[in-house]
């Protein structure tokens, strides 16, 4: 317990923010950009997909089928190398390894986000889309302003359990040498020689502090969508009703 106490006092600095401002952002920082940055880009991929997964016309549905399954059975550490070495070759120059990170991260997000909307959107009952047609909303109206928000708000705390899951993702960056968390903790562990366990230990602790804290929000979201959709609240499916008649 001292040596980890002794490592966090001597590299908290390192850990937090990498060699910044004397040199790259590295550590938590890079970590939690790359998560954030990863799931904000990925979303809008990720609802197109859900979107093509549940249309009704195959040529739409089959292709994004495709994309979600090739992405979904591939591990990320494979698809990593596939994106380091195939976009210098798609774009003709090379690219950072923290790009080269960010892209997988966004391509690999975004399908299994996908199927987290497409969940939410086969949860709700099936005579929204029924009403909705029958007031004369056409059929992406009724995805885009009736469907999706219900579904999206619905599913809001998979999406930040996802997120959790992003986090720990990042750390396989350390292939491909980006200054994130675990690049850091390694950096301190080749400094200090002697005490790998400590090192990987206070490693591990900050990771699981973090994916806690954002477990215990998921559960928060989780328990507040559940009573609403309770008592009736906006998380509840809303029949639809057609427009007042004109006197």
């Amino acid at each position: 317990m001292t040596d980890i106490y002794s490592i966090l006092r001597d590299n908290w600095v390192l850990l937090l923010i990498g060699q910044y401002p004397n040199g790259p952002l590295g550590g938590l920082a890079i970590t939690l950009l790359l998560s954030i940055a990863g799931l904000l880009l990925a979303f809008p991929v990720s609802v197109l997909l859900a979107v093509a997964r549940v249309s009704p016309l195959r040529f739409v549905r089959a292709p994004a089928t495709v994309i979600i399954y090739v992405v979904r059975g591939v591990p990320l550490v494979m698809f990593i190398f596939w994106v380091y070495f195939f976009v210098p070759l798609l774009i003709g120059r090379t690219v950072s390894g923290f790009t080269t990170m960010l892209v997988t991260l966004v391509i690999y997000e975004a399908a299994y986000l996908a199927e987290v909307i497409r969940a939410g959107i086969e949860g709700l009952p099936k005579g929204q889309m029924e009403a909705s047609r029958a007031l004369g909303m056409s059929y992406l109206q009724t995805t885009f302003k009736v469907i999706l928000p219900q579904a999206l708000y619905n599913m809001l705390p998979a999406m930040v359990s996802q997120f959790v899951s992003n986090i720990k993702e990042t750390s396989l960056g350390y292939v491909i040498s980006v200054n994130e968390l675990t690049f850091a903790a390694n950096q301190i562990n080749s400094t200090l020689l002697t005490k790998p366990f400590p090192v990987f230990i206070l490693l591990a602790v900050i990771y699981f502090v973090l994916c806690f804290m954002l477990t215990r929000l998921a559960r928060a979201l989780e328990k507040r969508i559940a009573a609403r959709r309770t008592a009736g609240g906006p998380a509840a499916a809303t029949p639809l009703t057609a427009p007042p008649v004109p006197v």
